[in-house]
């Protein structure tokens, strides 16, 4: 017992050694790295890879043998590559070696394109900055020659829904060139996305029409009983179509100088592409403007802006002949000018003015060239207490009027147009019985350019929205045509049956004007990106595109 007593007061004689406590007050853990760890690198591991156990306590960590998992080539994390420099190494469990995941996932079967001759559109051809005739031919002037189509490049697509959104981040696509060089004095301003412009929704605003110019032709009635069985070639008719821009418009000039017409200008063809832009999936640009307490939205000159893209959004399109008569660059040109033809065609000789003539005609009277029935309507749409926006659109003709006293209504004509017949979507077999698929169809490759149809219809007050479908003579001919048939929609119900939201397009509108009204004065481009869903704000230097 005393023994055991000496031991005792032994050990109470040794003094308490407290160990060191770190306090993190703003979290849990502790707040700095020991020293030990601070060579360690970080092994970061992929959703995609086969984890097996968080440590190998069986393996030699500094030296001895060479893992079972690093023998078959396994993942190594961080910059370690065997144990011996770093024991990052890990180790699959013995019965996972003839483990393998089956891939259910749809795969894409892409068929072979088709090698076809170039047609007789040639691909130098294109639109002057101000007129086009409607036969195919360049215009005489040298600026039209150099105003091309879009060439497109080749890539690889996913099987995804039509939208395009498939295409973003997809690993088998390759990259598009953007509609204009960014330059590296340009200022990135703002970015937006498209999963954001898509929540975004707005009530039609109220509207009224403050000038209307031009003269337009009436519908006429009997090509709505054309069919795959009574089908009528499509005529090539010589008309000049105008195209210009917002800030070139003598209209739009003098609705600058009058007090309290509007601050914001645009045409609807730019605006149409900025309700439907979620849809795209090639680039392109529009010009704002902001001078003073205006705001311009303009196209660029000599860009493809006014040229129609055929299959936008499908998934198995294939560009692998860049300058046959189906790569995108003359199938563009095609389409742009079945629908100019086509627009001409079935209407009547009866023709309907407006209050004012054409103003875009003005120094055109020596030419021989009769002016397109196209009538222009300068609406404007009260935004909100400080935005007040003035639209030029565009109509194509008017229905018959039943009596004089009957108010005018307008009709917005397009064309849909088959290139190549596919099978189980071939329009001389199911268009007759099936038109509601084919328009699915057509829905998917094209979702952009039918929404944007759609919203300048809707822009234009159109009463109706007349759609045709354009098919080729023979496949490998470019150049002949014939109508196979055509629906008429009021432009809401259409918009329901392509699945348009209205009020997310207007939401679109009214926020992309919104943020460009609090810029400074001075010149800004607006440019979908070419590889993302996302749209950039530039500010460029007042000479940019000049040259």
């Amino acid at each position: 017992m005393k023994g055991l007593s000496k031991k005792i007061s032994k050990m109470s004689a040794k003094p308490f050694q407290r160990p060191e406590i770190f306090d993190n007050p703003i979290g849990w853990g502790p707040s700095t790295t020991p020293a030990q760890f601070d060579d360690v690198p970080y092994a970061p591991f992929g959703k995609g890879d086969k984890l097996g156990k968080v440590a190998d306590w069986t393996a030699a960590p500094f030296g001895g043998h060479q893992s079972r998992f690093q023998q078959r080539g396994g993942y190594q994390g961080g910059r370690s590559s065997t144990p011996t420099e770093g024991g990052f190494g890990y180790v699959h469990e013995e019965d996972e070696g003839d483990f393998k995941l089956v891939d259910t996932s749809a795969k894409s079967k892409q068929k072979a394109f088709r090698q076809v001759q170039r047609g007789r559109w040639g691909t130098g051809a294109g639109f002057r900055r101000d007129r086009r005739r409607g036969d195919g031919r360049p215009a005489a002037s040298a600026g039209a020659r150099r105003q091309q189509a879009p060439r497109g490049k080749r890539w690889k697509t996913n099987n995804r829904r039509f939208g395009g959104y498939g295409r973003y981040g997809s690993d088998q696509k390759r990259a598009l060139e953007p509609s204009v060089e960014v330059k590296s004095d340009w200022r990135l301003v703002d970015q937006y996305d498209f999963s954001s412009l898509t929540k975004l929704n707005s009530e039609e605003p109220p509207s009224d029409d403050l000038v209307t110019c031009g003269s337009v032709q009436v519908l006429d009635k009997t090509y709505s009983a054309v069919s795959t069985k009574t089908e009528k070639p499509l005529e090539r008719i010589e008309r000049t179509f105008f195209k210009v821009t917002t800030s070139d418009d003598p209209i739009i000039r003098e609705l600058v100088m009058q007090e309290g017409a509007g601050n914001v200008f645009a045409t609807d063809a730019i605006l149409a592409c900025l309700m439907a832009c979620p849809r795209s999936i090639y680039s392109w640009d529009i010009v704002i403007q902001r001078v003073g307490s205006k705001l311009f939205f303009d196209k660029r000159d000599n860009s493809h802006f006014d040229f129609l893209t055929v299959n936008e959004t499908a998934h198995d399109m294939l560009y692998d002949d860049k300058d046959g008569i189906n790569s995108p660059a003359n199938l563009s040109e095609e389409a742009t000018f079945i629908n100019q033809n086509f627009s001409q065609q079935i209407l009547q000789n009866e023709k309907d003015s407006l209050q004012r003539p054409n103003p875009f005609q003005e120094g055109e009277e020596d030419d021989d060239i009769p002016v397109a029935s196209t009538g222009y309507r300068y609406r404007r749409f009260h935004l909100n207490d400080e935005v007040d926006l003035v639209v030029r659109c565009e109509v194509d003709a008017v229905l018959p009027k039943p009596n004089a006293e009957a108010p005018r209504q307008y009709v917005t004509i397009k064309a849909l147009n088959e290139y190549e017949p596919k099978p189980g979507v071939e329009w001389r077999q199911k268009l007759d019985t099936q038109r509601g698929a084919v328009l699915a169809t057509e829905l998917k490759n094209n979702a952009f350019k039918l929404a944007q149809w759609c919203a300048q219809s809707i822009l234009a007050g159109s009463d109706q929205f007349v759609l045709g479908y354009v098919s080729r003579v023979n496949p490998k001919d470019s150049y002949n045509h014939t109508i196979l048939g055509l629906q008429s929609y009021k432009p809401t119900e259409f918009a329901n049956q392509i699945n348009l939201n209205i009020r997310n397009m207007w939401g679109i509108l009214k926020g992309v004007i919104d943020t460009c009204m609090q810029l400074p004065e001075g010149k800004f481009l607006l440019l979908k990106d070419p590889n993302k869903a996302m749209i950039s704000l530039y500010a460029v230097p007042q000479d940019a595109f000049d040259d």
